[in-house]
């Protein structure tokens, strides 16, 4: 007799009510190797099962089948047997080498399912959109045999393709569906088609984050670092802090280096936004600083100011010839490997060539005051537009401009400020502070200085400034008070040509002869004499006498110097000169009187007119315009 109720029989397998996502029909090498649920003991583990009415067990699908034939289940009560024996197939090995294959461990983002594995890839070539690739990249490999699942979403690639662009995929490329979390849809299909054409692209600041993170999950080398390049022409100051916060909040190295390196490239604009810099650690600040005056390398460059000879140039209240000098508004850069100038950059529009005062500041070129091009009534003005280069971008931008317009000033950086001193006819003195983009005024040069402040240098956090051919006095400032004090003058009456600062000492370099005159320089009498004053002593002493630069003999002409590599490069139109001074203070030492040139000089800019203005600039480490030029 029947019983009325359906019996329950025990068999292991999941928790009761664990819902099953479909129902596909297994292949039949596994319905050959599925164990059956009666010859597994029941436990304490097991789940409770209705069956379709008989006392028995279902054995297999073949016995359910038959039993289906002799009288028709009802269809709920064949659902369930058919679930049941799903499970149970599910939960036993389907072979011995099935069996000997050791499990991959379990993670909670994504549990293993060998139901997912056994579904034949062909039943699933309709489910998902393919990954997005280049054109011609997807017929090579073939049709689709992966499915990868993420946030309820599907695409189609290829296993082969994966399998050798990670170990992560390798190590899951026996499954046909792969279930994938901790990564979103998005990042999944710009890291796929990354995978297979090796370029990056749809990267953003809003989507950067999630791409890298996924990178790193997906085990996909160079992805992470391809990601952040691809979205660092889209940083700026809106968003690079949120990207700074979501690399150090997701510990995300190359986010935090790729937002240090745009705050580095564009300290200035950075420095201004209080958005941005006001909420930085002071560590950081200091990072972004040294990462700003320590990257690339030094380099010495010039600048081609004015298209006469005399250092001063012409009177500001004369016809400006900055018009004819526009041509020679350039920078040159020294490339040591080729031994010659190259041209870097030219000066903006509306930058005076003529009479500018130049200086290095955070590694930006700035160029303040000038001779003004001329007005309606023809004569020239003195300029107060200020102008900076960015070597790590190759832009020039403009600051705020000058309290007062200046020709011939002296433009000088100490302690993160710039300091306009002077200018012809003018002994006011402006600070400019890069943070608060502003000028102040500081105390002035004392009266009856000098017209013209000719020389001018920072040793030691403080400024020396000395005149030339009509007052030989030496003027210093103190930023910590304000104020400027006498300092002993050197013996020498002679020109000079410039005043440099190295190593605690300031050297200047004075034209022998009739005030310079070219003949005379280049006769037996003749020559550059250089002096040294030593900043904690106070003392001047005679470093080298009547000095013949190297090359072949012609007439000196006025030449500017910078100190680089404990080496001052003593820059003109004839050449550039190496002088290298000795440890000793005195004159006449082993090593010759004090200091001497190199014996082989370095070229110069050719076709430059006027003054050539030498300075160093750390100069980012990339191919030179002249090389892709070549390489082009």
């Amino acid at each position: 007799m029947e019983n009325s109720v359906a019996p329950f029989v025990l068999y292991p397998g999941t928790e009761p009510g664990t819902p099953r996502e479909d129902s596909l029909p297994l292949p039949a090498e596994e319905e050959e190797g599925a164990a059956s649920p009666a010859q597994t003991s029941c436990s304490l583990s097991t789940s409770l099962c209705f069956s379709s009415g008989d006392d028995s067990p279902p054995q297999s699908r073949a016995s359910a089948a038959e039993g289906a034939e002799a009288s028709p289940p009802h269809r709920s009560d064949s659902r369930v047997v058919e679930t049941q024996w799903e499970v149970s197939s599910a939960a036993s090995p389907e072979s011995p080498e099935e069996c000997a294959r050791p499990e991959e461990p379990a993670s909670p983002e994504e549990p293993p399912s060998r139901h997912e594995d056994a579904r034949p890839a062909e039943s699933l070539d309709e489910f998902g959109e393919l990954v997005p690739l280049p054109p011609g990249v997807g017929p090579a490999h073939g049709e689709p045999d992966l499915v990868i699942e993420v946030a309820g979403r599907r695409l189609r690639a290829h296993k082969a393709v994966l399998a050798a662009r990670s170990d992560y995929f390798r190590a899951r490329a026996s499954r046909d569906v792969l279930r994938v979390q901790g990564v979103s849809f998005t990042a999944l299909r710009l890291l796929l088609a990354d995978a297979y054409s090796g370029c990056m692209a749809g990267v953003r600041p809003d989507n950067v984050a999630e791409v890298v993170a996924g990178a790193r999950r997906l085990q996909l080398p160079g992805a992470a670092q391809r990601a952040t390049e691809a979205m660092a022409p889209h940083l700026n100051l809106d968003n690079c802090y949120e990207v700074l916060s979501a690399g150090k909040r997701q510990r995300l190295s190359e986010l935090r280096d790729a937002a240090y390196r745009f705050m580095s490239d564009h300290y200035l604009e950075v420095l201004r936004e209080p958005a941005v810099f006001g909420r930085l650690s002071g560590a950081e600040r200091d990072l972004l600083l040294r990462r700003r005056l320590c990257s690339g390398r030094p380099c010495l460059l010039a600048a081609a100011l004015g298209p006469t000879g005399e250092r001063a140039g012409s009177r500001p209240q004369s016809p400006s010839g900055d018009t004819e000098s526009r041509g020679d508004a350039a920078v040159y850069c020294y490339q040591a490997e080729a031994g010659e100038w190259r041209e870097l950059t030219r000066l903006p529009e509306g930058a005076p060539a003529r009479g500018c005062g130049l200086c290095v500041l955070f590694n930006y070129l700035f160029v303040a005051g000038g001779v003004a091009p001329a007005g309606p009534d023809g004569r020239a003005r003195p300029s107060d537009q200020v102008f900076c280069y960015n070597p790590a971008t190759d832009c020039w931008s403009t600051v705020r401009p000058l309290r007062q317009a200046r020709s011939q000033v002296q433009l000088l950086a100490l302690d993160g400020h710039l300091y306009a001193v002077g200018g012809e006819c003018l002994l006011s003195v402006e600070r400019y502070d890069p943070r608060a983009d502003r000028w102040t005024a500081v105390a002035p040069l004392p009266r009856g200085a000098f017209a013209v402040a000719h020389e001018a240098t920072t040793c030691n956090g403080e400024i020396y400034v000395s005149g030339g051919s009509l007052f030989y006095r030496l003027l210093k400032y103190d930023p910590r008070r304000d104020e400027w004090q006498e300092c002993p003058c050197s013996s020498s009456r002679e020109r000079s040509a410039d005043m440099v600062a190295l190593d605690g000492f300031l050297y200047r370099f004075d034209l022998c002869g009739n005030r310079g005159d070219a003949q005379a320089a280049v006769g037996s009498g003749g020559g550059v004499s250089v002096f040294r004053y030593h900043c904690l002593a106070k003392q001047w002493s005679q470093c080298a006498v009547h000095l013949r630069p190297p090359g072949p003999p012609s007439g000196l002409q006025p030449f500017r110097c910078a100190a680089l590599d404990g080496t001052i490069y003593c820059v003109s139109r004839a050449g550039t000169w190496r002088f290298v001074p000795s440890q000793d203070t005195e004159a006449g030492s082993e090593t010759g009187p004090g200091g001497s040139f190199e014996p082989e000089p370095l070229g110069s800019p050719l076709d430059v007119r006027g003054v050539l203005f030498p300075f160093v600039l750390n100069m980012p480490e990339k191919p030179d315009r002249g090389e892709q030029g070549s390489a082009a």
